[in-house]
């Protein structure tokens, strides 16, 4: 039960602020209400739901201070998984992301945003799983789900994935070729621009490469 939500709010359904009514969770997720109440005790001892005493729960929202820390401790994750994943992971596993990071090239020629946020989350998600670092993995699925809000607002930033791309590709190709210090470097890089987008607040001026259309449909 925790987590569907869990995944409910990586993917943006569960915005920030949202009440969390336990009747509709038990509906849609047709489980019952005491099992949604202990998944959502579970998810505050996490830090991604907010328990209101007389007032249910909601989604926890997060400040940029806190997004910047969040994000910091993601680099150093994510690029222990990339390196476990270039040193250890079987050749056939390295090379199934050469497809996501093929599939986000076409998504920036297209101007397909939603393609490239979905093929985003896949590739670190397969990282993580491919590296063996399962207690890593664990902490990422935390923290990434206290990401959200700041996720969505990266990713309609004018230029954003075109300047991620490349950083999503030289991951890859450092996996691919087994050089672990390479991938991690290469996945702390691409965290480290996190850091630094989230310091420009929104509306911002800081230049960015060309726009980038949000995909109809």
């Amino acid at each position: 039960m925790s987590t569907a939500i869990r995944e409910a709010l990586s993917a943006g359904d569960l915005g920030p602020g949202q009440r969390l009514v336990e009747q509709e969770l038990s509906e849609n997720l047709h489980a019952s209400r005491s099992c949604v109440r202990e998944a959502l005790q579970d998810l505050a001892a996490e830090g991604l739901v907010e328990l209101v005493p007389r007032r249910g729960a909601r989604v926890r929202v997060v400040s940029v201070d806190e997004a910047i820390q969040i994000t910091e401790c993601r680099a150093a994750l994510e690029g222990l998984c990339a390196r476990r994943a270039a040193e250890r992971a079987p050749a056939g596993q390295r090379e199934s992301l050469r497809a996501i990071g093929d599939g986000m090239r076409e998504a920036v020629t297209g101007g397909d945003l939603s393609a490239y946020s979905a093929l985003n989350r896949q590739l670190h998600a397969r990282i993580a799983e491919m590296s063996g670092q399962e207690v890593a993995r664990g902490l990422l699925d935390r923290l990434k789900g206290q990401m959200v809000r700041y996720q969505f607002r990266l990713a309609l930033r004018p230029g954003r994935p075109t300047t991620s791309l490349p950083q999503h590709l030289a991951i890859i190709d450092a996996i691919l070729a087994g050089d672990g210090p390479a991938a991690e470097a290469a996945a702390r890089a691409h965290l480290d621009s996190v850091v630094e987008e989230l310091r420009v607040p929104p509306g911002g001026t800081e230049p960015h490469a060309a726009g980038f259309r949000k995909a109809s449909g």
